[in-house]
């Protein structure tokens, strides 16, 4: 009897990841012509208007901009949405570390979609996401808005949420560039080669520009290389639309985003938000005047700005039906992608999933466990209707398990005897908003029960000192003790976690997190997540973390490629995750050709041998052996999410380019190739690499 053929599936399905997005087809001369002429009927005043915000405060959370009815120019109207639209109430995603975790650029696609929708029905078209500035600290107070540690997971995770949003709305990929220290953001001046700068923090916004046509971007506070972004023509004008042939706008963070006139127009910058600050009418005139700026100048922004709106059409008039937002469908995708983010960290002696028919009693201790904790309360808050905690998750998994609740991080004598006589003791433990998030400097106030941020950067990164005692005192009183972690990023975990015989990582889980941590502890849901953040034994293996100075010199290796250096173990490793069932890798297959003649195709089948459905994540990392220049010991360049049934196999394909090979030389201001020796390594993390191949590139 011959074998059933095995399902082969694409790592990177590029034309179902932008599949609906507006901006795809950009080139169109009937638009363009019918920009031009909208453009030479303008006067003056009306161009002034389109290059600046139109109030300092939002209108039912929307910003507007531009906007002139009797040319039939609509105005944009701007929203914060990095984990679901701040415009009343909306779905609240997990944030998008999470969904980093996730692996999965098809989930992040339909959470593009569904912000973008919701961010449609609230009145908005233009949606500020997502945020892609890479992580270089775990301590970054923004953590949690971001996906990734690594670029090429950046541009991956991305270019989907863009393509997903832009189904609906503009999107505004930010902070370019080189923002990921928090406190000092207004000020700081990021430091950098031209190698670092191209290789790793430029990446994922080449991709974004390059590959899903992202409408918009927003510039950064902080300085590069000592001028500031938003008047930056190297970023802005150079490297965004000489090199990679960007055609839509930039905008100015707010407020202090922008801190020029001429200089900030002739950089490259089209849009001041959230109103004419600098770009008032007479400062726009006086520096007209002066010579220092011309209307042709004005003129290009403003053609990039209408052009935008004209591509996606916000001329026309369509009203979507708020009822889809937190509808149905969009509450099930919250629960799924906080099911598929949650990374199973340590699970001693099989100790997970509970079995209820062994585990009677259980003590669910520390506040976090009841409290709604979506996350930070900057830019990216969001309000749902509903939110599901750690505590009803539980209950609702298991209805019938006797569960007693400890509301405190000490205990008393009551708590220490109730938890001496459980079979298992559930500690959630963690961050809030308090502790890490964006910085605001006029609401740093302390908020109890208020919206107000807080946040900023975190100086360490372990645990608060009472929940680490907490920790390591129920570990004594329970031999079964599992930790869940709430958080945005990377937690240090080596005082206690030897102490403990679980650990589950839920990130900020979103509204029906809850439900996804209930699920996991009791088996309803096998954990799939993978660390897109090495989580390192201490803080001294990392960059160092200066977030006090202004200037900072960046370097070109971090995170997993900086501990790979030094040939320092993580705690826990970039891309690693545990699961109730086991996988296997098959013999690695390389294959040259592929849609184009530089394509090099490479597969290998993976295989559940366990019992049970599970889904796995295989990375492929790229060595360079005997290069000329610095690199990398070996960095991620590709990672498929493949789900299997019990005994199911299928073959999983990666697409390489001999692009993603190359390095960027610095003498000729090009990307290179060389003629050397490549290593070629699949795995299911950055340390456990089984399969190992070589090439070599003409």
């Amino acid at each position: 009897m011959s074998r059933q053929a095995k399902t082969t599936v694409l790592a990177f399905d590029s034309d179902a990841i932008h599949a609906g997005n507006k901006a795809i087809e950009n080139d169109n001369p009937a638009l363009d012509e019918k920009v031009e002429a909208i453009l030479s009927s303008m006067t003056l005043a009306q161009k002034f208007n389109e290059i600046r915000g139109l109030q300092p405060e939002s209108i039912d959370g929307l910003y507007y901009s531009g906007g002139a009815e009797s040319l039939g120019i609509p105005a944009f109207k701007m929203v914060d949405g990095p984990r679901g639209a701040r415009a009343g109430t909306a779905t609240a995603f997990p944030v998008a570390m999470a969904r980093g975790a996730t692996f999965d650029v098809e989930l992040e696609r339909r959470v593009g979609q569904a912000i973008g929708l919701e961010v449609k029905a609230r009145g908005g078209n233009v949606v500020l996401a997502p945020t892609i500035n890479l992580l270089r600290h775990p301590g970054w107070g923004r953590a949690q808005e971001t996906y990734s540690e690594d670029p090429y997971h950046m541009g991956a995770m991305s270019v989907s949420f863009i393509s997903g949003a832009q189904n609906h709305v503009l999107t505004s990929p930010k902070h370019f560039a080189i923002n990921n220290i928090e406190n000092t953001r207004f000020e700081m001046s990021a430091n950098v080669d031209d190698r670092t700068l191209h290789e790793v923090y430029l990446p994922h916004f080449k991709r974004s520009v390059v590959e899903s046509r992202a409408a918009s971007v927003m510039s950064a506070y902080n300085k590069v290389n000592g001028t500031y972004c938003s008047e930056n023509p190297e970023l802005l004008t150079k490297i965004l639309r000489h090199d990679w042939g960007f055609r839509g706008f930039v905008e100015s963070d707010w407020f202090l985003g922008t801190r020029s006139v001429a200089p900030a127009l002739n950089g490259g910058l089209d849009i001041e938000m959230p109103s004419g600050y600098h770009f008032s009418d007479e400062n726009l005139s006086a520096a007209m005047a002066s010579g220092e700026l011309t209307e042709a100048t004005i003129d290009a922004a403003v053609r990039r700005i209408i052009r935008q709106k004209f591509l996606f059409r916000l001329d026309e008039d369509t009203v979507v039906d708020t009822s889809v937002v937190e509808c149905d469908a969009h509450i099930e995708l919250a629960a799924e992608v906080a099911r598929k983010s949650m990374v199973l960290l340590k699970n001693s002696d099989k100790v997970l999933p509970l079995d209820s028919a062994i585990v009677k009693k259980i003590a669910v201790i520390g506040s976090l466990a009841d409290m709604e904790n979506l996350g930070d309360r900057g830019s990216s808050y969001v309000t749902s209707s509903h939110v599901i905690t750690a505590l009803q998750g539980i209950k609702a998994a298991a209805p019938k398990m006797d569960i007693h609740y400890i509301d405190s991080y000490q205990l008393d004598d009551r708590a220490v005897k109730k938890i001496a006589q459980v079979d298992v003791a559930i500690v959630v433990a963690g961050l809030t908003y308090k502790e890490e998030g964006e910085f605001i400097p006029t609401q740093q106030q302390e908020a109890e029960d208020g919206q107000l941020a807080r946040g900023g950067d975190r100086l360490f990164l372990s645990l608060p000192p009472d929940q680490e005692e907490l920790i390591r005192e129920v570990s004594r009183l329970c031999q079964k003790t599992i930790v869940v972690l709430e958080g945005g990023s990377a937690l240090i975990v080596r005082n206690w976690v030897d102490d403990v015989v679980g650990l589950l990582m839920a990130w900020y889980p979103g509204r029906e997190g809850g439900t996804a941590i209930g699920e996991i502890l009791f088996g309803q849901v096998n954990p799939s997540g993978k660390l897109p953040v090495s989580f390192p034994q201490e803080m001294s293996h990392l960059v160092e973390w200066d977030i006090v100075s202004l200037d900072i010199n960046y370097e070109y290796h971090h995170g997993y490629r900086l501990l790979d250096l030094k040939q320092q173990a993580a705690e826990y490793p970039f891309g690693f995750g545990l699961s109730y069932t086991q996988f296997r890798l098959g013999k690695l297959k390389v294959e040259k050709g592929g849609d184009a003649k530089d394509q090099l195709t490479v597969l290998v089948d993976v295989e559940n041998v366990g019992d049970r459905q599970g889904d796995e994540v295989v990375q492929l990392y790229v060595g360079y052996n005997d290069s000329s220049v610095e690199r990398h010991v070996r960095e991620l360049k590709g990672f498929g999410r493949v789900s299997l049934a019990a005994g199911e196999v299928k073959t999983l394909s990666f697409s390489l380019n001999a692009s993603d090979f190359a390095y960027y030389d610095v003498d000729n201001g090009a990307w290179k190739l060389e003629d050397i020796e490549y290593s070629l390594f699949l795995g299911t993390s950055s340390a456990h690499l089984p399969l190992e191949t070589t090439i070599r590139i003409k």
